[in-house]
């Protein structure tokens, strides 16, 4: 099983859902319940595979990578086709294969208006190879076709399945992420045409980011690597998205179906932060060491940024969606202090958020299907009127604000803690002031949570709803989609050691390499 394992494995986790999209192209469109069957055990088989290379994986050993498939590719450009799995990467795979058969499984009832299963299912497969295929891809070009694959269906999943201004918002987030991609590439090319091997002196000319990692940006003059890591910034900082890229993320995500929203919310955005601490940190240290304070600045005006626009917001999905700009602020301030306290903090903040606000998406999707819209004036007494789901709301609002106990507790409190001993060379008076701002974010993230919650769940509800029979409580399928994320919400906050034991020995190597 392991023989396989190594030489198979990741290629089929990443590729099952691909040809699983591919068989649902040749079977009619009328059949909308094979559609559904097919999306969803293509998805569960994925996810199987995903669990065997968990279960095989050499935890001793997470710094290193595993099950790595290396073949020719591209020879012209000396770009080949590398895949490996490391305690890096592993959370984020695992988070992938997780959320994409419960966004199915939620999906088999609440297909959004214009209906088509057939081309939605087919779009949220394609989505999941795209995703899974960026979390364990070891060559810049296989990383940046994985990374661009994700944009084409979420484009269409928001301009044609989306609310009443999604033209706008797709285009919108296609442009924006589009713009990062290009200076993206370009940073790539000039890694390719500069880094040299620090031994021999020699120009690698490569793509294998493995190579690239252990140069450390060797050969590169100090201006050359400060404007490589501008580019990997905007184009990895509009994904996450930063303050001031963040402007395509809120539209998106009120435009967006509910489905949309929760894999834009649970994974895409990841793949921002994920490309930070993958790519930028370690293949180009001079530059991060020279960014890190405008990085962490940035941070920290996010988070105050975030907090204070959920406190304008009239719409419930609008403000959970600047709230996930709050909330990977201080993902990416633990990432600015290039620590490895600071860099396992992000990678817990990155998973802790897309399973909190992920839940969060599930459960305003679901009510705006009952009330039919999510102004949160208009809403209220949902305690009264879904007893489960005002529970549910409750539960996922306090995970949100970072109660301890729950995984979200351990996304911002060490990453706040960590801006305290910044790696050497950073200023610590500017990140120790960084610290107090942020911390103040929290006070702010239970301001906004606890007023929308107040104002959506409690007291009686509004006339025009009260004696409404479409509202009614948890349906089955939304038992099934919800109860893992929740379980996990609670398991991660009680035993956060299961994600930071797996994440250190690669992010201690990761670190190092920063530092110099």
């Amino acid at each position: 099983m392991k023989s396989f394992l190594n030489d198979w494995g990741l290629i089929l986790a990443v590729f099952l859902p691909l040809a699983g999209a591919l068989v649902m192209m040749l079977v009619p469109k009328e059949s909308e319940n094979v559609h559904r069957q097919l999306a969803l055990v293509t998805s569960l088989a994925a996810a199987v595979v995903g669990v065997l290379i968990m279960v095989n994986f050499n935890y001793d050993r997470a710094g290193k990578l595993q099950f790595v498939v290396d073949h020719p590719w591209i020879n012209l450009i000396n770009s080949r086709f590398i895949l490996g799995i490391d305690g890096l990467s592993i959370p984020l795979f695992a988070l992938t294969l997780l959320i994409v058969p419960l966004v199915l499984i939620y999906s088999w009832d609440h297909i959004p208006s214009p209906g088509n299963p057939k081309a939605f299912l087919i779009l949220i497969l394609i989505l999941e190879t795209g995703m899974l295929g960026s979390f364990v891809a070891q060559d810049l070009i296989l990383f940046f076709v994985f990374f661009e694959v994700v944009l084409l269906p979420m484009y269409f999943m928001i301009g044609v399945w989306g609310g009443p201004d999604r033209q706008y918002a797709s285009i919108k987030f296609f442009l924006y992420t589009l713009f990062g991609s290009a200076l993206m590439i370009v940073s790539f090319l000039s890694l390719y045409f500069l880094a040299k091997n620090p031994v021999t002196g020699e120009l690698l000319r490569t793509f294998d980011m493995r190579a690239l990692t252990a140069s450390g940006g060797a050969g590169l003059a100090r201006t050359a690597a400060i404007l490589i890591f501008g580019g990997m910034f905007i184009g990895f900082g509009i994904k996450v998205p930063m303050f001031p890229f963040h402007t395509w993320l809120p539209d998106a995500h009120t435009q967006a179906p509910t489905q949309g929203s929760v894999i834009l919310a649970a994974v895409l955005l990841k793949l921002g932060t994920y490309g930070f601490v993958r790519i930028a940190i370690p293949m180009v240290p001079v530059g991060a060491r020279v960014w890190a304070p405008v990085i962490g600045i940035l941070a920290v005006v996010g988070i105050i940024y975030g907090a204070l626009g959920c406190l304008a917001q009239t719409d419930m999905k609008r403000l959970i969606a600047f709230s996930s700009v709050a909330h990977m602020g201080f993902v990416m301030l633990g990432i600015a202090t290039l620590t490895d306290f600071g860099i396992n903090a992000a990678v817990f903040g990155m998973v802790a958020h897309g399973l909190i606000t992920g839940m969060l998406f599930f459960v305003a999707g679901s009510m705006k299907e009952r009330y039919h819209t999510l102004e949160i004036k208009r809403l209220g007494g949902l305690l009264v009127q879904a007893p489960k789901m005002g529970w549910i709301l409750g539960f996922c609002t306090m995970a949100s604000l970072g109660l301890p106990g729950l995984a979200g507790f351990w996304g911002e409190f060490p990453a706040i803690l960590s801006a305290y001993n910044p790696a050497p060379g950073l200023s610590v008076p500017l990140f120790r002031t960084l610290m107090v701002i942020s911390a103040l974010g929290t006070v702010l993230a239970a301001g906004y949570l606890l007023w929308l919650y107040q104002r959506t769940a409690f007291g009686t509800p509004k006339e025009e709803f009260a004696k409404d029979p479409h509202i009614h409580d948890v349906t089955k399928f939304e038992w099934i989609a919800w109860l893992p994320i929740m379980i996990l919400i609670v398991v991660l906050g009680v035993a956060p050691g299961l994600i930071f034991d797996v994440t250190n020995p690669a992010v201690m190597l990761l670190a190092r390499g920063a530092q110099g």
